[in-house]
């Protein structure tokens, strides 16, 4: 008689300890044994060799829906199967809906339902001209978190948020135990360079970041966290392309305030002076992409546990959208769901930094971040069983062969990874097996932060 319904046997990654020659058991779509040694016997039964097995990566910043007609949870989610993704937390900046009320919560819930492969959370934010009034609605119709942002990328659509609004919204998210995610640019201080840089002529791939210097960046942020300070609301930044940040996050940590720092694969990947350079428009990204000696000092962050999560910003604009040759001109933001997990286990692997960091800042952290630890986040019993499968299997990436993503292009085309996805497990059912993804539309469901 099998004591288990699946067991998977190969290296397992944890948060807190990497277990050579270990085992994952499953029973009911559960975690249901972790161990080492001689594994249980069960109806499916799995030898892995080396292969890693981590926890399924929750992805906490996706924007499935930012361009109309183009990607949709159909395609961000059949891309996160891929990579190893088993929950994504989707941006609430939709074209054409704005995830500013219950009413507009509940209809990309429905609207995502029909179309996820694999779980999904949500991001709330507000229309600048409500004001706070209905962070609790979006509240109770299940938000895990709320987005804002110091710069206007569009005023309808992705609106900025002045720090008078700001306070207000982070002492009514305050009263609710969520956390207030910022997009960390000053206004004020970007359009003035940005009308620099147009005045002086320049308008190839050093346009932008010469339109978006670091402090734009480290001054948004310490208005962030001053604002948290004062409210007693966890603040969080999103995204932050420059070491300065993450010390300037840890000195409030220090001083006792939740204060965290997110950072996107791409700014462990990506630099300036190389890749922004060959890729132009296709590596246009706010904050922009910083030189090779800022990427190492993330790496050192990351080492030192001063990075909160990694996540992709994900976004897949069509080719057309990002390939002006005016660097200015192009929509900013890049697809990496499929590549997140392969990416950074590469790149901490070439820097001795333990891969426990992979399974503590693209799964633990997340599900505490998003109050999701009661079934996400890690290979412990009782939790879902969301489980990445990654080989020691090279393969050189490239977006359009794997036929798994809206658009064929990507800044990562071309990287070599030393460890590929081999299999992706979302509540114990295989939804994709190293090839295909098996989940169907719909597969995916919907996942609510639990009660403080």
């Amino acid at each position: 008689m099998s004591d288990f319904d699946l067991v998977l046997k190969g290296t397992v990654v944890r948060a807190d300890k990497v277990i050579e020659n270990g085992y994952v058991a499953v029973s009911d779509g559960k975690i249901a044994a972790v161990g080492d040694g001689e594994a249980p016997q069960a109806k499916e039964r799995h030898e892995l060799g080396n292969s890693l097995i981590l926890p399924g990566a929750i992805d906490a910043q996706v924007h499935s829906l930012s361009q109309k007609n183009q990607e949709d949870f159909i395609w961000s989610t059949r891309s996160a199967a891929a990579g190893g993704v088993t929950t994504i937390v989707d941006m609430p900046y939709d074209e054409g809906n704005l995830v500013c009320s219950a009413e507009a919560v509940a209809r990309k819930i429905a609207h995502a339902g029909e179309q996820a492969r694999v779980d999904f959370a949500l991001y709330g934010t507000v229309d600048p001209e409500e004001g706070a009034r209905r962070i609790p609605e979006m509240v109770a119709a299940g938000v895990s978190a709320f987005k804002f942002s110091t710069f206007g990328t569009d005023p309808t659509r992705f609106p900025r948020i002045p720090p008078q609004l700001l306070e207000e919204c982070f002492a009514a998210i305050a009263r609710t135990g969520l956390t207030a995610g910022v997009h960390n640019e000053v206004d004020e201080y970007v359009r003035a360079a940005m009308e620099e840089v147009r005045a002086s002529g320049i308008s190839d791939y050093r346009a932008h970041a010469m339109s978006r210097p670091p402090l734009t960046e480290t001054l948004a942020m310490l208005e962030i966290y001053e604002i948290g300070a004062e409210t007693s609301c966890p603040a969080h930044v999103v995204h932050c392309s420059l070491g300065r940040g993450y010390d300037i996050a840890r000195r409030y940590r220090d001083e006792g305030f939740a204060a965290t720092a997110e950072c996107c694969i791409h700014y462990l990947t990506l630099d300036e002076e190389n890749d922004v350079a060959r890729l132009g428009g296709k590596a246009k990204i706010n904050p922009p992409i910083r030189p090779r000696e800022e990427v190492e000092k993330l790496w050192e962050h990351v080492r030192a546990g001063n990075v909160w999560l990694v996540s992709t910003d994900h976004v897949s604009w069509s080719e057309d959208r990002k390939t002006n040759s005016d660097m200015l001109a192009n929509a900013s933001g890049v697809p990496g769901l499929e590549a997140m997990v392969p990416l950074f286990v590469k790149g901490a692997l070439e820097r001795d930094i333990s891969l426990t960091w992979a399974a503590r800042l693209m799964a633990a952290n997340p599900a505490r971040h998003f109050r999701l630890t009661g079934t996400k986040g890690a290979l412990d019993i009782g939790k879902d069983a969301d489980i990445t499968i990654l080989a020691d299997r090279p393969r050189t990436y490239d977006a359009a062969a794997s036929g798994n993503n809206v658009v064929g292009w990507s800044p990562y085309n071309g990287i070599e990874l030393p460890w590929t996805v081999a299999g992706t497990y979302l509540h114990g059912q295989l939804v994709f097996d190293g090839t295909t993804v098996l989940a169907e539309p719909g597969h995916g469901t919907f996942v609510r932060p639990e009660a403080v």
